[in-house]
C-alpha cells in the first residue's frame, strides 16, 4: 500500500502531560497547526511518520481505554511488537468519533467478525461515553447490529 492511502491510528494509554506530548512531537511531524496544543486539548496528536503515513494517538486516560488496553493482543511489526484493540474496542472508539469515515470503519468490522463479534460488550463500553456526547450514536450501532427499535 503506498503512503497516500495508508494510516496508523494508536491508542495510548499515556496519563499524559507536556512531556510525553513533546516526546511525540520531537520524533513525529505534526498535521495541524500548533499540534503540540491541540494535543493537550483534545488529547489525540495528529502525526504524520517520517514517510509521510498519517499517525493518530489517542492520548487515553478514561476507564474504557485502560479495559481496552487490557484486552488488546499484540502484532509484530518488524523488530517490535504493537498492542492492537481487539474489535468490539475499535468500534467503540470509531462509533464514538463518529465520522463519515468511522461508521463505514464499523460496518466494515460489524461484516468482517459477524458472529464473532461480542456486540454486548461494544454496547456496553459505548453506553457511557455516548451519554456524555448525547447523541444517536448508540440507536445507531444498534440498527447497524440489527438489534434496534423495531
Amino acid at each position: 500500500m503506498s503512503a497516500a492511502g495508508a494510516s496508523v491510528s494508536l491508542v495510548g494509554l499515556l496519563y499524559f502531560g507536556g512531556a510525553v506530548v513533546d516526546g511525540l512531537f520531537g520524533r513525529f511531524e505534526a498535521r495541524v497547526d500548533d499540534g503540540r496544543q491541540f494535543a493537550l486539548n483534545n488529547r489525540v496528536a495528529l502525526l504524520r511518520a517520517a514517510n509521510g503515513i498519517p499517525v493518530d494517538v489517542a492520548l487515553g486516560a478514561l476507564d474504557f481505554e485502560q479495559r481496552a488496553v487490557e484486552r488488546a493482543s499484540l502484532w509484530d511489526v518488524k523488530e517490535a511488537q504493537l498492542p492492537t484493540c481487539c474489535a468490539e474496542d475499535l468500534i467503540v472508539h470509531k462509533a464514538f468519533a463518529g465520522r463519515d469515515r468511522d461508521w463505514l470503519d464499523v460496518e466494515g468490522i460489524i461484516i468482517r467478525q459477524g458472529e464473532d463479534l461480542d456486540s454486548g460488550l461494544v454496547l456496553r463500553e459505548l453506553a457511557p461515553l455516548a451519554e456524555l456526547k448525547g447523541d444517536d450514536t448508540i440507536d445507531r450501532l444498534q440498527a447497524l447490529f440489527g438489534i434496534g427499535k423495531q
